[in-house]
């Protein structure tokens, strides 16, 4: 069969969730050592690099509102005697009351990269400034904890592509953003027909055939798991807000997916930062808030984690723009019923020891993901990180 462009696209748009892993849901079986741990992970991913002195702030070193003068938060929601958090992210402040969160500031690594490709690909892939991987942190884990069974544990993006984080040598993560949609886009006759034809002399098409086979014989299984247990409770109808709502049903099903991948942004606020940063944390909070809510109702609060990153932060001087440059240390966010050790896990950042005017980080990111590899997902830290530097003790 011949394929115009058109048609070649449009079939490519179908395929797009999961050429990255044809064979993902041909048999949905989890591999009996993954069974029997319950324990969900949740990356939300601020991309753009957030500005973290504007969302826990000092709120009491002078230093901070003296290169702000126009942009510091003066009225941000106390968390102890020497910081606060962003008034927009008030939920926020409650589950840091509630022993429900956890903050680790001046998270980083060793010659940070500010280019925002880069810096990226470091955090997905978890390789040091000067090494190049081609494959992600979590799809390192798929690799490891599937190593010897046919199929890989089940791992989704909520997206239109599979970011670098969730793929794996052997085994990648399926990315699709409605399953709805993908449902309806698979029943459509042309597209069953394009599926039958799997021999190709060209092995890339051959490939995408198979591929939209895979797809179109599996998203009812996807669109049915969604609405199993698809939740009554109201969520934000925000982009954010209709994600977390796929995520929830999809955790209350029996699909048995162990992590869940999301984003939001742009936090590149070079220009007027506190608008946007605001409008974009009062829509984390808005949806954060409805799906805590929601996994409360469904006792499932202490088996999830709700981690966040950005791939950088900002400098410490505002620019003439009333926004922030590129940095380079942040905080991360940790927020689960399940938590051993809540609140501020460490120092907040010295303003007076900086390099060129950037955060000298103090933790280093791949700590972070050792910690929620092993003691979360219960996997091994060590063949998928190479990390023999000690773990944290927050989970």
């Amino acid at each position: 069969m011949y394929i115009k462009r058109r048609e070649f696209l449009k079939m490519g748009s179908l395929v797009s969730a999961s050429m990255m892993l044809p064979n993902f849901l041909k048999a949905l079986e989890i591999d009996n050592s993954l069974q029997n741990r319950p324990n969900i992970l949740v990356v939300l991913q601020f991309t753009g690099g957030n500005d973290g002195l504007n969302t826990i702030i000092p709120t009491r070193n002078d230093i901070y509102f003296r290169e702000r003068s126009q942009i510091g938060i003066k009225n941000s929601l106390r968390l102890n005697d020497e910081a606060g958090i962003n008034p927009n992210l008030g939920f926020f402040n409650k589950l840091y009351e509630q022993g429900e969160l956890a903050v680790l500031n001046n998270v980083g690594y060793p010659n940070p990269d500010k280019s925002h490709f880069r810096s990226m690909d470091i955090w997905h892939s978890a390789s040091r400034s000067d090494e190049y991987l081609e494959t992600g942190w979590l799809g390192r884990y798929l690799d490891e904890a599937c190593y010897d069974c046919p199929h890989p544990t089940q791992a989704l993006e909520v997206d239109d592509m599979l970011s670098l984080a969730l793929k794996g040598k052997n085994n990648k993560a399926f990315a699709f953003k409605e399953p709805r949609k993908l449902y309806q886009l698979s029943q459509e006759n042309y597209l069953k027909t394009l599926a039958q034809q799997h021999d190709h002399e060209e092995e890339t098409v051959s490939y995408l055939y198979s591929t939209l086979g895979s797809t179109i014989n599996n998203a009812d299984y996807i669109f049915d798991k969604s609405k199993t247990k698809a939740t009554a409770d109201s969520y934000p109808n925000s982009g954010l807000g209709k994600e977390f709502k796929t995520i929830s049903s999809l955790i209350k099903s029996d699909i048995n997916t162990r992590v869940y991948y999301l984003s939001i942004g742009s936090f590149d606020t070079h220009v007027n930062q506190n608008d946007r940063q605001g409008k974009l944390f009062q829509e984390i909070n808005e949806a954060v808030k409805a799906f805590v809510a929601d996994l409360k109702k469904h006792d499932l609060f202490k088996n999830v984690l709700l981690m966040t990153f950005s791939e950088f932060g900002r400098r410490v001087a505002q620019n003439a723009s009333n926004g922030t440059d590129h940095g380079t240390a942040n905080q991360l966010f940790f927020i689960s019923g399940g938590l051993k050790k809540q609140g501020m896990l460490n120092a907040l950042p010295d303003l007076k020891n900086l390099h060129e005017g950037d955060l000298i980080f103090t933790e280093d990111f791949r700590k972070v993901y050792a910690t929620v590899l092993k003691n979360w997902l219960q996997a091994d830290s060590n063949k998928i990180l190479g990390w023999k530097n000690g773990l944290y003790d927050f989970v």
